[in-house]
């Protein structure tokens, strides 16, 4: 049996009718320049908006997330501490680009390598991990890959460390997202460090040491993660930011040049904190449907959340959320208070539906004997009269 939302119209408690009152049209549209993005609600796990999120694109310095990840896992594992010294190839010296501007006779901590790749975006810094994790950077480049799979990245393959220019090195926006938000849910005792400003590495790089996350200075909760930017990759930005009890992570590529890559990645922060909000749609222990009950000591039972129903709407539009209670009957009793019955699908314009789950709001015993043969009797007599009815062509 499974009722439709017209039919249950007359059964709908308040919370429910509370709940299809509420904002759910489609947000304000956005456009962005980039030529790929997503916006994740992390708080929610709401996809806001997304453009050729599942396309592979060359990721320059944003996959050296990647790396950090790795690290984080091997501090994790107690293969590496922070005080770890590590050893600097004649190869990692030798990088170019971005760099911390180490040679074969430094040996930085690998707190320092932390900084040096988040701030200074050091390839150098890159390769000095890998080979210290792998023995060599395509070793480790081989690693980036089989992990990437076990985490579900789907869309992403390496070839380097750092994200320099290949070919084999790209990773799309959603796994991007994926990876940040992972940074940031499973490694919140590092994740601090993207936030830095600056790290002037032994007086090296006095003009160089700033971080060039252009979210971090502008007071809107923004905390990391990463730039990145190639001739083919365009200007990029991992970002995310935290306000009141929401967080938001959001990755683009492809803008042409730093100046647009920060008001797009400051225009995507704001229009996902200002067009959608929080609200509870339905509380918990609040009757919001009745399900018919077969042989039990009442003829149905009231459906209720378990726990207050939160959901991340529009926060503009007063209609067009909607809603459907499914479930398999009637129920036969007993039924316990709490048991799981039914779903509720709730339906929000533009954004995901969210499934909830619904739970007996009492419980209901058995029927009497009486009223179980009662039942009984009820169902012959309907057999008997429709094999004594006369047959019609």
């Amino acid at each position: 049996m499974r009722p439709s939302l017209s039919r249950l119209a007359a059964v709908l408690g308040p919370a429910l009718a509370l709940l299809l009152a509420l904002a759910a049209s489609a947000a304000q549209a956005f456009e962005t320049r980039a030529r790929a993005a997503i916006i994740y609600d992390v708080t929610t796990d709401t996809v806001l908006y997304e453009k050729q999120a599942d396309v592979a694109l060359p990721p320059a310095s944003m996959s050296k997330l990647m790396t950090l990840n790795m690290l984080f896992e091997a501090l994790e594992d107690g293969r590496l501490t922070l005080e770890t010294r590590l050893r600097v190839s004649e190869r990692a010296a030798a990088m170019g680009g971005s760099s911390m501007f180490l040679d074969t006779t430094d040996r930085p901590t690998v707190e320092e390598l932390i900084k040096g790749i988040i701030v200074l975006s050091g390839n150098d810094a890159c390769v000095v991990v890998a080979e210290a994790l792998a023995g060599t950077e395509e070793a480790f480049a081989q690693m980036m890959n089989q992990r990437a799979r076990a985490l579900g990245m789907v869309n992403s393959s390496f070839a380097n460390s750092s994200g320099w220019p290949d070919p084999r090195q790209r990773m799309s926006m959603r796994d991007l997202a994926m990876l940040a938000t992972r940074l940031i849910t499973e490694f919140p005792q590092y994740y601090h460090y993207f936030a830095l400003t600056e790290f002037p590495y032994d007086g090296r790089t006095p003009d160089n040491r700033f971080n060039r996350n252009p979210l971090l200075k502008l007071g809107i909760g923004a905390d990391g993660l990463k730039t990145g930017h190639t001739q083919e990759a365009g200007y990029g930005l991992v970002g995310s930011a935290q306000q009141g009890n929401r967080r938001v992570v959001i990755v683009f590529s492809g803008t042409d040049s730093k100046r647009v890559r920060a008001e797009e990645g400051e225009a995507m922060l704001n229009w996902a904190f200002r067009q959608f909000a929080m609200r509870i749609v339905a509380r918990a222990g609040e009757e919001v449907a009745r399900a018919a009950v077969w042989l039990g000591e009442a003829p149905d039972v009231g459906l209720v959340p378990a726990e207050d129903v939160t959901l991340l709407v529009p926060a503009l539009q007063r209609d067009g959320l909607s809603a459907e209670i499914r479930w398999q009957g009637p129920i036969r009793a007993p039924i316990a208070k709490g048991q799981e019955l039914a779903s509720m699908a709730i339906r929000r314009d533009g954004l995901p539906d969210t499934e909830v789950a619904l739970v007996a709001a009492s419980d209901v015993g058995e029927a009497g004997f009486r009223d179980r043969m009662l039942v009984a009797f009820g169902k012959v007599r309907d057999m008997v009269l429709g094999a004594r009815a006369p047959l019609t062509n």
